[in-house]
């Protein structure tokens, strides 16, 4: 559904702007495809370590056989030097933040590894930077056609397939964050580790928002960085996740599945 609503638009654009569309069309897809090429090789820069067995063991060991048990080589992992716990993964990497390691035990870092290597597993270290540039590419679609062309019908539809690209692809984000979960609880010695962590991370956000709402004067640290709060939401909340890890974990006898 995501990539036809794409297609669509490109198409209402080579339609509605004739030569102009088609060209926009190529200069886009070109530099997308260079950007997304040029990224791919880049490497991380910043206060990143790259993780050393001797140093973890215990993470190190436990991440490669989490890999072998995937299929998978083992990745790059980087430890990032940020009190506030997070992780994500890009190619063949996985990078963990020390504020993990402060509200998380080692069986909930390693169901967090575990999350990261199911998006890898998954090919969403390949699919999302293209979902990302695939979102300028639509606003710029449908910026051009509401700015340069005169027909009224071809505005609305250029307008309701941006709406119905947004509301996809906050679906498919959501479904990817649940495959990688599944995935993970498949190759974790402690399937139960994962929702320990999402719990743990939940009363974690929970604690500190908490704080930033209490009219008593903290020294807390600003953990709160501004962010945008997107109006479509593309992640799941911790809630969903862990009733449908309880779906997973009872519902089905995945035990018995390994990965394929």
């Amino acid at each position: 559904m995501l990539f036809i609503v794409i297609a669509l638009e490109v198409l209402l654009a080579v339609i509605a702007l004739e030569q102009l569309g088609l060209e926009l069309s190529l200069v886009a897809f070109g530099s997308i495809l260079a950007l997304y090429f040029w990224v791919s090789t880049r490497d991380l820069k910043g206060s990143y370590v790259t993780l050393q067995r001797r140093e973890m063991p215990w993470l190190y060991d436990g991440i490669a056989e989490m890999a072998r048990k995937a299929g998978l080589p083992m990745p790059r992992v980087y430890i990032l030097d940020d009190y506030i716990p997070t992780a994500y993964s890009f190619r063949n990497t996985i990078v963990l933040s020390l504020g993990l390691f402060e509200v998380l035990d080692s069986e909930e870092i390693l169901a967090v590894a575990a999350h990261e290597l199911g998006h890898i597993k998954n090919g969403d270290t390949k699919l999302f930077p293209l979902l990302a540039y695939s979102r300028y590419l639509m606003m710029l679609f449908t910026a051009v056609i509401v700015l340069l062309n005169r027909s009224l019908p071809a505005t609305f539809a250029a307008l309701s397939l941006y709406g119905a690209y947004e509301f996809s692809r906050a679906r498919f984000l959501k479904n990817r964050e649940f495959r990688a979960d599944e995935t993970a609880l498949r190759l974790l010695e402690v399937p139960m580790s994962l929702m320990k962590a999402l719990e743990e991370l939940k009363y974690y956000e929970d604690l500190k928002r908490g704080v930033r709402l209490s009219a008593v004067p903290s020294i807390e640290p600003a953990i709160e960085r501004r962010q945008r709060v997107p109006k479509i939401e593309t992640h799941p909340s911790y809630d969903e996740r862990i009733f449908r890890i309880l779906v997973e974990m009872h519902g089905n006898n995945m035990f018995n599945n390994r990965v394929q």
